[in-house]
């Protein structure tokens, strides 16, 4: 439910060692940009990653801890009435750090990526969005004895799990048998030794997969190939004079599929690069400064005209108008909010 026809409601993951109390709740006006009306919507230990049901009634908050359980981050479920959260339950994800979750299209998922655990935890929902206990873990521990496992995405991709891990240099396929998920057909998609997959994106008809490697800073392009993924080109996302350390954080593509962009921590920038939708190649439009140090998550509004970043570092969420024909962006606004990680529109 919409606040007005002229606001957007954006909520706001934090890591809560800082200041912050958990997801809060702003509303971004459509005409000028800016946010406004903070609220803390639940308070919550270091929610990390926030994700809503497809239907908006629930949203499923991870705790980027090691100590709900030993060992053990956790997963709340809340129930969304009109913008606002009523706590359900809490439980563990099985496994240390939990950094992201991925609702299935029809809700009846929800996959939790720990972190340090090397794990994902994949739960099934009831009709009214609670988690059952007892979810499947997807142990990557055990794929790899010289490498450490770090699950860093769960996503459900045509019917597919798909989970990149950044320990294993490889994203991870399964497919659902006999309610349980098991590798796919095609494994695994393979990025270059120490480039650390994080997070990616497809495109609209899921022609092409993006992945963007934290450690070696790169986006690598998969095209499908009779039901496969290959990877066909690898760009760097950082300028070749940089000097200095930095590491990848985020993608998403515009909503017409025609820019993809990913942040950079250290050289602290949004990169722009214009997607050619035939053959799926990047061209590199530029790069623009985040305005703050450490751009973590971001996300684009449901219009496409917005931009928005979370600086974690420096304590602030930057909007950036989109310019919808050639991608650029330029500085509109920006708040304060201590260790600010994750944004999602309801």
């Amino acid at each position: 439910m919409k606040e007005s026809k002229n606001e957007e409601v954006l909520f706001v993951g934090t890591y809560t060692d800082n200041g912050s109390e958990g997801i809060y709740r702003f509303h971004l006006n459509l005409g000028t940009g800016e946010l406004t009306n903070q609220t803390l919507a639940a308070k919550i230990k270091s929610p990390s990653y926030i994700a809503f049901s497809p239907d908006k009634n629930s949203l499923y908050a991870v705790s980027e801890v090691n100590d709900y359980k030993k060992d053990d981050g956790s997963i709340t479920t809340f129930r969304v009435k009109d913008t606002s959260f009523v706590y359900v339950e809490e439980q563990s994800t099985h496994g240390a750090h939990p950094c992201f979750v991925g609702v299935s299209n029809d809700g009846k998922l929800v996959a939790a990526a720990n972190y340090t655990g090397g794990n994902v935890a994949v739960y099934n929902a009831l009709e009214n969005g609670n988690l059952k206990p007892s979810p499947q873990i997807i142990d990557h521990k055990v794929l790899d004895t010289t490498r450490k496992a770090h699950a860093h995405m769960s996503s459900f991709l045509n019917g597919e799990l798909i989970v990149s891990d950044l320990g294993l240099d490889r994203i991870k396929k399964y497919t659902l048998s006999n309610g349980k998920f098991v590798p796919s057909n095609q494994k695994e998609l393979v990025v270059a030794e120490g480039a650390g997959p994080r997070h990616f994106v497809s495109s609209n008809d899921e022609e092409f997969l993006y992945v963007i490697n934290e450690l070696n800073s790169t986006i690598t392009m998969f095209q499908k190939e009779e039901g496969k993924y290959y990877g066909k080109k690898t760009y760097a996302t950082v300028a070749s004079d940089f000097e200095g350390e930095s590491f990848c954080a985020d993608l998403h593509l515009s909503p017409d599929g025609k820019f993809l962009y990913g942040t950079n921590r250290g050289e602290n920038t949004v990169v722009v690069f214009k997607v050619d939708e035939t053959n799926g190649n990047l061209e590199l439009v530029g790069r623009e400064s985040v305005k703050g140090n450490w751009p973590r998550n971001f996300t684009i509004d449901p219009t496409g005209k917005y931009v928005l970043v979370a600086n974690q570092r420096s304590n602030n969420i930057v909007v950036f108008n989109r310019n919808a024909e050639n991608g650029t962006l330029s500085f509109v606004s920006q708040v304060d909010l201590p260790s600010p990680v994750c944004l999602k529109f309801y």
